[in-house]
Order: structure tokens, then C-alpha cells, then sequence
């Protein structure tokens, strides 16, 4: 019974959560007024406290910008992790902008929605993420290119990295512009950049009502595949309290002379550093 009717109040709360802030963010795209990261990052905390899971983070997120961020993917519920942080927008599958309610919700934070099966919009894609990266937008990659069960990573697609280089190149181009239109010699405007920041970030769901989860329990925290989304947030809020852990590690560098692939390994394997230590319970923040 009591369980039944903590369920329920986190459907109310959720939704009415969700209503009120969707309509208010609408409001601040439509009119141009307010910060368009920060009504998202309260719903996601709304979110994540009706579902029942606690964020604990390790390190923070990088300063400098451009940033974008990778990291690896266990569910859906990693979005409301990542965007109860820090003011993020996220890049995912373009099949998510059709699902019901859930791609309105994401459009209305800014996601940059990706067809990574058809190459010949790939170059439109990554164009449109470098445009937002080089404006100051903090991007979320997720990797993996899909949800891993939670225990071990999955290799790191490297052609999810190609917004990094077209920024640079939008940059390139933008300091030229500025050095043309100045003193004749190249320098940076706003907008212009010669390094774009990758942040690793590892995403781990250690514990469930405060007793530490093993190989199975975390499995049946993922979000795998096509897993029905209802039946996966009905067991959400039945499973209790969950921890979640994010570890932030330090950026690596992104330059003219970075080789995409081996950036993609060695970002990789820190975040596999860090997912591991996660699992192992070293060195928990509160």
C-alpha cells in the first residue's frame, strides 16, 4: 500500500513538474527572455527525485569552452543525471525527436538529434553541433552510439568525434574573417577558437535503497535496446532509492593536429578508468 501510494505522488509530482516547467521553457525560447538551460536543469532534478535517484558527483565540469563532453550510456535516465549538473544540451538518435511527449521535451532543451545511419547528412549534423559548440553551448556526446548494461563500456564510436573537427574548422574560418576585416593579420573573434575541450565522464549506478549493486542489479537498471520506456519508469519507481555516480576527469585537448581515432581511444579509456573505480566504490563523494 505505502509502496502504491509513493508511486503515485511521484507520478503527480512528475508531471505536474514537467507541465509547469515545459510550458515556462516555451515561453523563455519563444520570447528570448532567461537562461534556456536553466528551467531544464530544475525539471531534471524534479525528475530524478520522483524516480528516487541520488546523484553523487566526483570532479566537476570543465570551465573552458568549447566543451564537449563524453560520456558513456547505461539509460535515459542518464539525461536527467547529466542535466541535473550542469546546463548542458545533448546530442541523441534522431528516433527519439518522434516518441511521444519525450521528443518535445528534448527539442525544448535544445538536443541535436543525429541520423547516424544516413552518411550523406552527417556532414549537416556535425555542422550543426560545432555551430552550438563554438557558441558556448556545453554538448553532451554519448559515445557508446547506444546503452551498455551498465557494468563495462563499449568501444567509443570515433565518427561521433567529427563535431570537434568541424568546429575547428567553423573557427578557422571565423579567425580568418576577423584577421581580413582588422589588421590584416589572423586573430581570434568571438566565436573563433583553436582547441575544443573533451571532457570524459563516467555515469555509474552503484547502489539501490543504500546496498551496494552488483552485475545483475545494475543490468536491470539499464535501459537496453527497445525496452518498452513505460514498463522500465514503472520499475524505476518501484526499485526505491538509487545511486547514481558521475565522475568529471580532466578534458582532453582537441586541436588541428589531433588525430580523431586516437582522441576517441584515449577519452575512452578514461572514462573507462573512472566507470571502473566507480563500480569499485573508490573514493565516493556525497
Amino acid at each position: 500500500m505505502i509502496g502504491k501510494l509513493r508511486t503515485g505522488l511521484a507520478v503527480v509530482f512528475a508531471a505536474t513538474s514537467t507541465l509547469v516547467l515545459a510550458l515556462a521553457q516555451a515561453v523563455v525560447l519563444k520570447t528570448g527572455i532567461g537562461n534556456p538551460h536553466r528551467l531544464p536543469r530544475l525539471w531534471h532534478r524534479c525528475v530524478l527525485k520522483a524516480l528516487g535517484i541520488r546523484v553523487h558527483v566526483v570532479g566537476s565540469p570543465a570551465a573552458r569552452r568549447p566543451l564537449l563532453i563524453a560520456a558513456n550510456h547505461v539509460s535515459w535516465t542518464d539525461i536527467g543525471v547529466l542535466g541535473s549538473i550542469a546546463d548542458v544540451s545533448f546530442i541523441a538518435k534522431s528516433e527519439m525527436e518522434g516518441w511521444p511527449l519525450m521528443g518535445w521535451l528534448s527539442t525544448l532543451q535544445g538536443t541535436v538529434f543525429v541520423e547516424r545511419e544516413r552518411r550523406h547528412r552527417s556532414g549537416d549534423q556535425a555542422g550543426e553541433i560545432a555551430g552550438r559548440l563554438n557558441d558556448g553551448d556545453v554538448m553532451v556526446l554519448f559515445a557508446e552510439g547506444t546503452t551498455g548494461d551498465g557494468n563495462a563500456l563499449l568501444p567509443f564510436k570515433s565518427t561521433l568525434f567529427g563535431a570537434a573537427t568541424m568546429a575547428l574548422r567553423q573557427s578557422a574560418g571565423g579567425r580568418e574573417e576577423a584577421g581580413e576585416e582588422g589588421t590584416g593579420q589572423t586573430g581570434a573573434r568571438k566565436g573563433g577558437h583553436a582547441e575544443i575541450a573533451i571532457q570524459p565522464v563516467s555515469i555509474a549506478y552503484t547502489a539501490r535503497q543504500g546496498l551496494p549493486l552488483g552485475r545483475a542489479g545494475r543490468m536491470a537498471l539499464c535501459w537496453i535496446g527497445d525496452q518498452d520506456l513505460l514498463p522500465h519508469i514503472s520499475g524505476l519507481l518501484r526499485a526505491g532509492a538509487v545511486d547514481a555516480e558521475v565522475r568529471f576527469g580532466e578534458p582532453v585537448i582537441f586541436d588541428a593536429r589531433s588525430n580523431r581515432k586516437e582522441t576517441a581511444r584515449l577519452v575512452e579509456a578514461r572514462v573507462r578508468d573512472m566507470l571502473e573505480a566507480s563500480l569499485r566504490g573508490n573514493g565516493r563523494q556525497g
